[in-house]
C-alpha cells in the first residue's frame, strides 16, 4: 500500500513569496513493519551485503553483554501487537514478565568487537531525495545499539555506501548483536513506502521580517477562532504552549501538546504544518523545535551540512497530526509509532557533506 500526505491546510507560498526561496524536498519513508528482501529498501532488513566482505563492528569498550535480549525486544513487540485492543491472556502476561534487562551474554567482554545492528538499507532507485558518492546508489546504515560512545556518550552510527551491481553473492545468515543497551535502540523490521513532500525551512532560520509576517498571520488566525489572549501570544508553538524543558521526556511533552490541542483540531501554524515533515525521512530540512537551531557545519569546507537521515519515533505527533498519511487516518498506533526506536528526546539526524564525501558525518538529536 502506498503512503500519501495530505496536502497542506494552506499553500505556504502564496501566503508568503518569499518562502519560494527557502524550499526542498524531502522522501519520508514511511516505514511499516513487515518483511522485505535484501533486494528491497527496508529499515532493519536484510542487507545487499557481500559474502566475502567482513561484517562492521563495534570496537568501543563498553558492557556488552548486559541489557535486552533482540530476541526478547522482538518476542515483546509481536505479543503487544497483538494485544491491540484487548488485555493481555495470562501466557502473554507471563511471557512479558519473563523477559527482563540483565547479562545475557557473559562470555562478551567489553573489548570484544560486537557486531553492529542493521538499521537501514536505501535504494536510490525508490528514495529521490537519496544522494551519495558518484556512482553509488545503495546507503546501508548501522549502529551500536548501546549510547555509551565518544565524548557524548551517543549512540555510534556507520554509513556504507556502495554499487549494488558489485555485490555479487548475499551474505547470509548477516551478524547482529545479541544485547541491545536499550529496547529503544532496536528498529522493528520494516517495509518502505517512500513519498516525495515539499518542506520549508525552520521558522527561526528564516530572516526575520518572514518570521514577523508569518507570526502575524498565525496571530490573525488565533483571532479569527477567539483564541488569541489579550496581548495575541498563544497557539501551538506561541509563548503559552508547553515547554519542553518543564517535561521528563517529550514522550511527557508531546502528550501535553496533545492535550492542549484536543479541542482545536482544526487550528494550523506554520511550524506544525507548513515547514518541516516529521517522521523517518532523507533529505529536507531540521527541526530545532527543542533546542533552537544550532549550526552542523563541515569541518573541513565550512559549509552547512544538511540532514542525510531523519530518524523519528513517531509518524507524526500531537502538533503535527496533519501530516499523518491518508491511508492510516484510522490513527493505528502501528502508524504512528512504527519503528520502536527512541533515540535522544525522539529525533536523531545523521548530517554529511554534500560536497566531500570522504568527510565524516556528524549526528544531531532533539
Amino acid at each position: 500500500m502506498t503512503r500519501t500526505t495530505p496536502p497542506r491546510p494552506v499553500d505556504a507560498e502564496a501566503l508568503f513569496p518569499a518562502l519560494a526561496a527557502h524550499r526542498r524536498t524531502a522522501t519520508r519513508l514511511h516505514p511499516r513493519p513487515g518483511a522485505p528482501t535484501a533486494q528491497e529498501s527496508s529499515v532493519a532488513g536484510p542487507l545487499l551485503w557481500p559474502a566475502g566482505e567482513p561484517w562492521p563492528v563495534c570496537t568501543a569498550v563498553h558492557p556488552k553483554g548486559t541489557g535486552h535480549l533482540l530476541s526478547d525486544v522482538r518476542r515483546r513487540r509481536r505479543i503487544q501487537d497483538g494485544a491491540r485492543g484487548r488485555e493481555f491472556t495470562g501466557e502473554e502476561l507471563r511471557i512479558l514478565e519473563g523477559m527482563t534487562s540483565g547479562t545475557h551474554a557473559p562470555e562478551l567482554g567489553d573489548a570484544d568487537p560486537l557486531p553492529l545492528l542493521a538499521v537501514a538499507q536505501l535504494r536510490t532507485r525508490d528514495v529521490p531525495d537519496l544522494a551519495g558518492p558518484h556512482g553509488h546508489d545503495l546507503l546501508q546504515v548501522f549502529w551500536c545499539p548501546f549510547e555509551v560512545h565518544g565524548p557524548d556518550r551517543t549512540i555510534d552510527v556507520v554509513l556504507r555506501w556502495r554499487r549494488s551491481e558489485d555485490v555479487g553473492p548475499v551474505l547470509t545468515p548477516q551478524p547482529e548483536p545479541p544485547v541491545a543497551g536499550r529496547e529503544e535502540c532496536v528498529p522493528t523490521t520494516c517495509v518502505l513506502h517512500p513519498e516525495q513532500v515539499l518542506e520549508h525551512e525552520y521558522l527561526g532560520l528564516l530572516d526575520e521580517d518572514l518570521q514577523e509576517e508569518i507570526a502575524d498571520w498565525e496571530e490573525g488566525l488565533l483571532d479569527e477562532d477567539g483564541d488569541g489572549d489579550e496581548d495575541g501570544e498563544g497557539g501551538r508553538d506561541g509563548e503559552d504552549a508547553p515547554a519542553p524543558e518543564r517535561y521528563a521526556g517529550y514522550e511527557e511533552y508531546e502528550a501535553a501538546m496533545a492535550a492542549a490541542r484536543a479541542g482545536e483540531p482544526d487550528e494550523i501554524d506554520y511550524m506544525s504544518d507548513l515547514s518541516v515533515a516529521p517522521g523517518w525521512k532523507v533529505g529536507g530540512y531540521a527541526s530545532w523545535h527543542l533546542t533552537g537551531p544550532a549550526p552542523v557545519d563541515c569541518p573541513r569546507c565550512g559549509n552547512a551540512m544538511p540532514p542525510l537521515l531523519t530518524v523519528h519515533t513517531w509518524e507524526c505527533d500531537g502538533a503535527s497530526r496533519s501530516w499523518l498519511p491518508v491511508e492510516d487516518r484510522a490513527e493505528d498506533m502501528t502508524a504512528v509509532v512504527p519503528v520502536g526506536v527512541y533515540l535522544g528526546r525522539g529525533l536523531m539526524r545523521i548530517h554529511t557533506c554534500p560536497d566531500d564525501p570522504d568527510v565524516p558525518h556528524r549526528l544531531s538529536f532533539q
